[in-house]
């Protein structure tokens, strides 16, 4: 197929994904549309649950793994949505709907990239294309709960809207459940140890934190209070105040440290609801960031959280789109944006296969 061809399926492809709802754990039916899309273009393929995987048709075991990865789920649509969430929807130049630009765009670029070099039998990593479930909301199902299905990964693209920069460094996320104590009583007595009051000092303590180390590409550590909850009835004092915490962790620091940090020094009790979002990215010198530089792209350290975070490997985050549009109303992706990266893509892999080969030789 010409690549025009490839471009219009795909974005064909995009629509067919929009117009189907695919929330995080009930993304059935997008992943049929994808096995048959690629099943169309004589790709052979299998299913995990709702992840559809795919190898190049020349793949070899004794070459490394390269992984394309985006996903299909989406979250569900907010209030403020003006047009039909399921209806794409052409406007001048950009196609409207829920999931197109988080990460529709990514997905379907990555597709067609991969079904470019599908073909080819002189490839140095074999091509791994993943489209993955449950990003939305990290579950057991997403890429996460798949590695184990998967061949050893060296290597990851992982295509979210980027602008089609390059996101070297991804921050993680630990959420923490704290707890403020305190003693109950009946709102007419005296209480010195009324937990709600507690919260000022503790919520201060949140407020003021910063991490001695930052990082270079990702800056410091964020520290955010997202939740609070106390008390059912006016009369009475409660006994403690519930907090949700959410950090976002650089590479300067593993989750671990993070955690030892607060279980000694924090004004209230902190349990950690697991460890493994963590920091990930791939250095700047690396010969694929290096070609995609070459490009004309920029590097850059990402604050949101992908499937990224659930590969051990050296990856980075690179897709069409604007992360800035991710979940709010009216989503949208520009067809120029698809239309560039789908070579770019390409472009940025060719360029990255030719440093490799040079260097054997």
């Amino acid at each position: 197929m010409s690549l025009k061809a490839i471009t219009e399926s795909a974005i064909e492809l995009l629509e067919a994904l929009i117009a189907t709802p695919s929330f995080s754990g009930e993304e059935e039916r997008t992943a049929e549309l994808i096995s048959d899309w690629l099943t169309d273009h004589g790709v052979k393929i299998r299913r995990s649950k709702n992840s559809v995987i795919a190898e190049n048709n020349f793949s070899d075991p004794s070459k490394p793994y390269l992984l394309l990865n985006s996903h299909h789920d989406t979250v569900k649509p907010n209030n403020a949505y003006v047009k039909d969430p399921f209806k794409p929807e052409h406007s001048e130049g950009k196609l409207f709907g829920l999931g197109s630009n988080d990460a529709g765009g990514a997905l379907v670029s990555l597709l067609a990239t991969f079904l470019h070099f599908y073909d080819r039998d002189d490839l140095p990593f074999n091509l791994l294309m993943v489209a993955s479930a449950e990003e939305e909301t990290a579950g057991p199902n997403s890429l996460r709960g798949l590695l184990a299905e998967l061949p050893p990964i060296e290597l990851a693209i992982v295509g979210e809207p980027t602008q089609m920069q390059l996101a070297i460094a991804e921050k993680g996320l630990m959420v923490y459940d704290a707890v403020i104590s305190g003693t109950p009583s009946h709102a007419a007595h005296p209480n010195d140890d009324n937990p709600i009051y507690k919260c000022i000092e503790v919520l201060s303590w949140f407020k003021q934190l910063n991490f001695e180390r930052n990082s270079e590409m990702l800056g410091a550590v964020k520290t955010t209070v997202t939740q609070i909850s106390a008390g059912k009835q006016h009369n009475v004092v409660p006994a403690a105040v519930n907090l949700v915490v959410d950090i976002r962790v650089t590479d300067a620091y593993t989750n671990e440290e993070i955690d030892a940090y607060f279980q000694a020094n924090a004004p209230c009790q902190m349990t950690p609801r697991s460890f493994h979002l963590r920091s990930s990215g791939i250095e700047k010198s690396h010969p694929l960031v290096q070609a995609g530089i070459a490009l004309g792209r920029e590097t850059y350290g990402s604050p949101t959280l992908s499937d990224q975070a659930a590969l051990s490997c050296k990856s980075m985050k690179m897709g069409p789109g604007d992360s800035l549009r991710s979940h709010q109303a009216d989503e949208f992706i520009c067809i120029h944006e698809i239309e560039e990266a789908i070579p770019l893509y390409i472009k940025l892999l060719e360029s990255f296969f030719i440093q490799l080969k040079t260097k054997t030789l």
